[in-house]
């Protein structure tokens, strides 16, 4: 049975709001991209720094903060859902659950999310090769790219799927997703673990 969440989850209400207002940056992520984004970021193979990460959250430009306040708590969220993400994996990975849209008719939304994975991924390429060099490894971070390539097709990744399987992960992107999270923080994990350096 998994153990109660030591600390309660993140509120990400007032950060949604933030996004949706004309104060922040008007190509800048929404709230299931920085999720996604966020999830690669605790998975993949080597450290990003928060200057860098959110200059991409933000599209380069600087949020219109009305105040220091403001500012420590937007940014203070994003770092906190970063950290609920990787404290959700280490812990118990069956628990973790990304943000995901759901339109009117209560369908659930993934190809967001799966761009703002897929922005982290391209902040280092070369280091996510070696995940790719392997059919198996691959098949971890190929559905993400797939579904990614549904709303932004320059970032979809180079990869063909059978029309059964295609039509499958469409279908099932709301759970095959957040399973390819946890098989990807479990294999560069175990790399880390056993010393090994991916080439």
């Amino acid at each position: 049975m998994p153990s109660a969440p030591l600390t309660p989850p993140v509120d990400l209400d007032t950060l949604d709001a933030f996004l949706r207002s004309d104060r922040a940056p008007s190509d800048c992520m929404d709230i299931s991209e920085i999720d996604g984004f966020l999830a690669a970021l605790v998975v993949g193979p080597e450290p990003i720094d928060w200057d860098e990460a959110l200059s991409t959250i933000w599209a380069g430009e600087a949020p219109d903060f009305a105040n220091p306040d403001e500012s420590a708590a937007i940014t203070g969220t994003i770092i906190a859902r970063h950290g609920e993400i990787a404290a959700e994996l280490d812990a118990d990975p069956d628990s973790y659950a990304p943000v995901f849209w759901e339109d009117y008719a209560g369908t659930t939304i993934t190809e967001d999310w799966a761009v703002g994975f897929m922005q982290a991924v391209g902040l280092r390429p070369d280091a996510w090769k070696p995940l790719l060099r392997d059919e198996d490894s691959a098949m971890l971070l190929i559905p993400i790219g797939i579904i990614a390539g549904m709303a932004e097709p320059e970032i979809r990744l180079d990869a063909d799927l059978p029309d059964s399987l295609m039509d499958d992960l469409v279908a099932n992107a709301d759970g095959v997703l957040p399973a390819c999270v946890r098989g990807l923080h479990a294999y560069w994990r175990g790399l880390r673990a056993d010393g090994a350096t991916p080439n």
